[in-house]
Order: C-alpha cells, then structure tokens, then sequence
C-alpha cells in the first residue's frame, strides 16, 4: 500500500522554494506521492453573504504547473491531482498536460478527477456546469484514445478530432484516471473506465466495506477485473493517537486500499486538521504518521 499527502498550500502557501522543501522532505520521510489540490477561480466571498467553501483567498497552484515543477525537484516521488475538475477544461489540453507531466516524472502521475461543485468556476471558464457528469464521460474515452494512439479519430456528442494526436504520449501508452466524488454514477463511471476511485467520505467501518464491495461487483459486470481498480482512501492524524492511526492503516489494507493519502488541512466529515499551518508543523505531523504507520503498509 501506498502513502502519500495532500499538499497543504492553504497553510504553508506557494512560495517555490517552500513547496520545493516540503516535496523533498516528505520523499526522504519515505512518502511515494504527493496530491494537489484544483480550483482555478475563488469567489469574492464578501459579495456573497453564506458562503462557507473556497473562496478567492485560497491558494491553488495549477497542479500540472505544481507537479511539473516538483518532478525536477525530486527523484522518487510520484504525483497526483486531488482531483482536477475535468469538465471544466478543455478534453484535449488537459490529456496534453497529463501526458507532458507523465513524462516528465518518469510515469510516476495518477490523474484524478472530477466533475466539481462551484458553478461560479464554470461560467468563467466558458464551460456548461449543467451537462458535466455525462460530458466527463466522454472526455476521459477521449483522453484514453489520446495517450493510446498516435493518431485519433473520434466524434463524440461533444468531441470532434479528425484524424490528430499529441505528443508527447505516456510511455506506457496510459495515463492512470482515478474518480473522486461518492455518487452513484461515479461508481458506474469508475467500474467502465477507471484505473481507480479516490473517496474520502467513508470512515473505517462496514460502510466502507459495504461500497468497496458495490465497485467491485458492478467492475465484474463491465467485463473487467476488480483487482485492476485501486483504491485510495483519505486519512488524517489531527486527532487520535499514533496506535489510533495504526489500526486505521491495517483497516484500510485489509479492506483493499491501495493507497493512503494523508491531509494534515482537511476538516470535514471524520477527518482532522492539525493545530499547526507552518511549515515545520506538517512536516512533523507527516513525519510522526509515516512512522507509525510504517509496519502496517
């Protein structure tokens, strides 16, 4: 099993020299990947009365920036977007950006993705929030053919490439998709297409249990092998104590989880933040979690 973070840019911020010491720290703590966050638009809280989720004062780096940057900054360490908001961007630019940061890491990138929450995002972005679900299924069949083969041909409900491809292409001739998102089409979009599902909404009981075991069935029913679909779970350790987060470990192992991703900002549903935002206390918050988790992985 596989651990890695979340990239807590809320709280140590985008300076390149910090995000450059974080990324190195944590792959000599011997984590194997690291995620970042998407949202490309904020609001303007202030004009909004209510609003409670992010807004414009949140930093974001654009994660293929983020981890095209971190991918000549370190050797070992693997990258994933937590998730990107597909339907938002363009189909084709982003199989573009996937397959030129695959590359780059050395086949070390997961694509996660999306379909989002913040119309406001978008309308800026010229994109139609009311279709993304079903549109987000075409763009990933688009996508695979992209990084498969050198040249595409393809007409979609929304997509129309004539007889082109990009280049570079993922060595392995794909870039692994993985789905956030807990509703029950996701289930269905991951079981026909994904290479994995990315939930964070499951504490460590039957409940998880009990989906895992929907995903797997309705993979069989596609044709394809559950054991192909990873698994990676949300875990966090502002909370508990290290045995705490032992056992949650071996729970999630033995439940089939393939990787692990530690959020040291995350604060909803089973999940808590760390009582630090410096640098020096989410390094010491990883590093306290990556040893004692280290003989349950």
């Amino acid at each position: 099993m596989q651990v890695g973070a979340l990239v807590p840019l809320g709280d140590i911020g985008g300076d390149p020299v910090v995000v450059r010491d974080y990324a190195q720290q944590m792959e000599g703590m011997g984590y194997d990947f690291v995620e970042a966050p998407d949202h490309v638009l904020g609001v303007n809280a202030a004009s909004r009365p209510g609003w409670d989720r992010n807004d414009n004062t949140d930093l974001f780096h654009d994660p293929f920036v983020l981890g095209g940057y971190l991918a000549g900054c370190t050797s070992k360490l693997g990258f994933s977007t937590g998730v990107l908001i597909l339907p938002q961007r363009q189909t084709v630019l982003v199989a573009k950006q996937a397959a030129c940061l695959d590359v780059l890491s050395g086949g070390k990138f997961r694509l996660g993705i999306g379909v989002g929450w913040n119309e406001v995002e978008y309308v800026g972005l010229n994109e139609n929030f009311h279709n993304r679900g079903r549109r987000s299924e075409e763009q990933v069949q688009v996508m695979q053919a992209l990084w498969a083969q050198p040249h595409v041909t393809f007409k979609g409900r929304y997509h129309t490439i004539d007889d082109a491809g990009i280049n570079p292409r993922p060595a392995s001739g794909r870039v692994p998709v993985w789905y956030g998102g807990h509703h029950e089409a996701t289930l269905t979009r991951i079981a026909k297409w994904g290479d994995g599902w990315m939930p964070n909404a499951y504490p460590p009981d039957q409940t998880a249990l009990d989906v895992f075991e929907k995903l797997r069935g309705l993979t069989r029913e596609a044709g394809r092998d559950p054991a192909a679909i990873g698994i990676e779970v949300w875990t966090s350790c502002g909370s508990g104590t290290p045995e705490d987060w032992r056992k949650e470990t071996l729970f999630w192992k033995s439940a089939g989880a393939s990787h692990l991703c530690l959020t040291t900002t995350f604060n909803r549903r089973t999940h808590h933040r760390i009582d630090g935002h410096t640098l020096a206390d989410h390094l010491g918050a990883a590093r306290r979690y990556r040893e004692a988790v280290a003989d349950a992985l």
